[in-house]
């Protein structure tokens, strides 16, 4: 019996087949090759189409089936990860009113400052957990106020996954997880918050129905399984934003189990059973996809925008075609403090750990006649991790004291110097896994559809890899260092 995740990114979509009596990977691809465009029509503006979306996962099945190592016909259920907080449309005929104001765009975030004040910063972080900020219900409000001819035609307002689900099954369904990731969701009443409803005056009527995360949200139509060379009636069983899906992919599931991912963005999102916030904001607190009214499980998740899209800049404009694994191998000619090279990795919109505010991608302490590419990869890494640890001490002075992060051999995790950094500017210890989204997105389905009898079934054979331990106290003060500069560009901000 086989489980099919399908992870919805930023940068790709990517496929994984699951055999359920083993929980290891079949086979898996990815599509496209290259990342894929983020339209940016403005400064700080980012939009993706959701029907380029649809076409990826269609083409990623495609080349996945194409290995010919497994029978489709064995897929029992389908599982769907996606890049959280992008706003999707749709009119009553389930077509796409607009592209997607996807996660890293920075145009509501006046939107939801005023909000922050005018509904009350305590009853917003009592009862949301977070500012509204630039999340999914400031871009609906955006839309509002800015494009009315589309807002009067929205029938549904929608997540990224909950369009994929719709597309493969003709139902629009949502979560509690995906309503706290738009903060549409108020933890008090456990109900869609009427604060946000009411200011933003939005019409309730408009949020699709809310299940489970683990549960049917539809079965896959015949003319759609026909197209995917897949059986009709297969369930999508599960659906769960990326971080989340990542935690759950490393059996992140307990309060104090904490995951780390650094993709296009980077995340460190840890568990916790305390309807917790940060006073500023900075991090942020989401149901986690084994939440339920009983058992208030939730996801603490700091995020750094700018992580892998940042390497793929650097690679773009210094890497002469090197692969990724020549850049790293290139950063590693180069010593601990890039011989005072530093880089603040800042350029992908506005930061919330930093109190919203778009400080920018910079380079400092450029010698000419001494700095090289190699400098520059491993400062590019150096920075990276040194925003991890920015952002960790943050979620420390929160109450999250991680004693190990668990997170997939994957992206900037499969660079060793990037590893060894990591944990050396947290202090953590990091076990490494072989899973990614799509095979957490495999296993969620797995657990939704029952044929795990729990979670824990579901991960009966996965094991780290890979225990990466700190080794050396040399990054401290090259992480000092680079703190006081992005102090100083802070107080330059305001």
């Amino acid at each position: 019996m086989l489980l099919l995740g399908i992870d919805i990114g930023t940068s790709s979509v990517k496929i994984g087949i699951v055999d359920s009596a083993t929980q290891q990977i079949v086979a898996s691809a990815q599509y496209p090759d290259e990342e894929s465009p983020i339209k940016a029509l403005h400064p700080g503006w980012a939009e993706q189409s959701p029907q380029m979306w649809w076409e990826q996962a269609q083409l990623a099945l495609e080349r996945c089936h194409a290995k010919k190592v497994y029978n489709p016909a064995d897929i029992a259920a389908i599982g769907i990860a996606y890049q959280m907080h992008g706003l999707v449309l749709v009119d009553k005929d389930q077509n796409v009113l607009r592209d997607s104001i996807i996660w890293c765009d920075s145009r509501a975030v006046e939107i939801g400052d005023k909000a922050f004040s005018a509904i009350g910063e305590e009853k917003c972080l009592s009862h949301l957990l977070n500012s509204p900020g630039n999340f999914t219900a400031s871009k609906l409000a955006w839309v509002k106020e800015n494009e009315p001819e589309i807002y009067t035609k929205i029938d549904k307002v929608m997540l990224p996954g909950d369009y994929i689900a719709m597309k493969l099954t003709g139902d629009i369904t949502t979560s509690v997880s995906a309503l706290s990731e738009g903060v549409f969701f108020d933890f008090e009443t456990n109900s869609i918050s009427k604060d946000i409803i009411n200011y933003f005056g939005f019409d309730q009527s408009l949020f699709p129905v809310v299940k489970p995360v683990f549960s049917s949200h539809g079965t896959l139509l015949a003319s759609v399984a026909q197209k995917l060379n897949l059986k009709a009636g297969i369930p999508v069983t599960y659906k769960s934003g990326d971080q989340p899906n990542n935690a759950l992919s490393l059996n992140v599931l307990n309060p104090g189990e904490v995951a780390a991912t650094a993709g296009t963005s980077g995340v460190i999102y840890g568990v916790s059973d305390q309807l917790t916030y940060d006073q500023q904001s900075r991090i942020n607190t989401f149901a986690h996809v084994n939440y339920t009214e009983q058992q208030k499980h939730l996801g603490v998740l700091l995020c750094i925008n700018g992580t892998g899209s940042l390497y793929r800049w650097a690679k773009n404009n210094f890497g002469n075609g090197l692969s990724y694994t020549q850049l790293n191998n290139e950063a590693k000619k180069a010593p601990i403090g890039s011989e005072g090279l530093q880089v603040l990795p800042f350029g992908n919109g506005a930061e919330r750990m930093l109190n919203n505010k778009q400080v920018g991608a910079h380079f400092q302490n450029i010698d000419l006649n001494l700095h090289t590419p190699a400098h520059i990869f491993r400062a590019v890494q150096e920075g990276i991790a040194s925003a991890f640890r920015y952002g960790l001490d943050i979620m420390r002075s929160n109450g999250m004291n991680p004693t190990v992060i668990r997170a997939g051999k994957s992206n900037l995790f499969l660079s060793e110097l990037f590893a060894e950094t990591f944990v050396n500017a947290t202090g953590v210890p990091v076990e490494l896994y072989n899973n990614d989204g799509s095979v957490g997105a495999a296993l969620g389905a797995g657990i939704g559809a029952g044929i795990f009898t729990s979670p824990a079934q579901a991960f009966s054979n996965i094991a780290p890899i890979q225990l990466i331990e700190p080794s050396s106290q040399q990054f401290e003060p090259v992480y000092q260092e680079w703190k006081e500069l992005l102090d100083e560009r802070l107080k330059a901000k305001g």
